[in-house]
């Protein structure tokens, strides 16, 4: 288990953020060091909550051209038909993992590919599992093909993650299970197959980025 890069700057601003505000409490009311202590524990439990928003499970992906694996931590909450409309023009299996703040949030590419399609939207930061927020809110959309399937990805945030980190372009050729990106604090990743795709989890089942396996093709 590692710290994600994405992660080092917030953890040291927050830490020297907490440690000044707990500095100036004590030294406000030095005749209350229980409130110091206390406010000094309170901050080192939401800082090590900031940290561990920031782990990452280090492992070595084995790459299987029949299978798409799942993008990220979380728990499936839409798997249904959808009208593609953007770069995909025809109906998609659509399934949807919602990220908790208790979830790693690094993403990670389902499949191997060239990267034929990248944008990024902005929009609005609704609660991540409504449905409007995989039109409305902001978001990266990434679409993947090889030879056997062209498949779109889509990183959501939501009222909590304020920030996409996609490290995607056009043209890039990339190998399933290397890093997408990030989605700071949490949020949604969409997955959008093809209807030959069999479909391997269900509706509230919990997956892992680059080891559980989404579908078989």
């Amino acid at each position: 288990m590692g710290i994600h890069k994405e992660g080092f700057k917030t953890i040291i601003i927050s830490f020297l953020a907490l440690t000044v505000i707990v500095w100036i409490v004590n030294i406000s009311l030095p005749q209350f060091p229980i409130i110091t202590i206390i406010l000094g524990s309170i901050a080192f439990l939401f800082w090590l909550g900031i940290v561990s928003f920031f782990r990452y499970p280090k492992f070595t992906v084995v790459e299987n051209p029949s299978q798409v694996i799942s993008p990220a931590d979380g728990k499936v909450v839409v798997i249904e038909k959808v009208k593609m409309s953007e770069f995909l023009d025809d109906e998609r299996i659509q399934i949807s993992i919602f990220m908790s703040p208790a979830n790693t949030h690094l993403n990670r590419y389902p499949i191997s590919g060239k990267i034929s399609y990248f944008r990024y939207h902005p929009g609005k930061h609704l609660v991540a599992w409504l449905p409007k927020a995989s039109t409305d809110n902001e978001q990266t959309s990434i679409a993947l093909e090889n030879s056997k399937l062209t498949i779109m990805v889509r990183q959501i945030a939501g009222a909590v993650a304020r920030r996409i980190v996609c490290y995607s372009e056009e043209g890039q050729e990339v190998k399933q299970g290397d890093q997408l990106g990030f989605i700071k604090f949490g949020s949604r990743v969409d997955v959008f197959l093809p209807f030959h795709a069999e479909i391997q989890v269900s509706l509230e089942e919990n997956v892992r980025a680059g080891k559980t396996i989404l579908a078989k093709i």
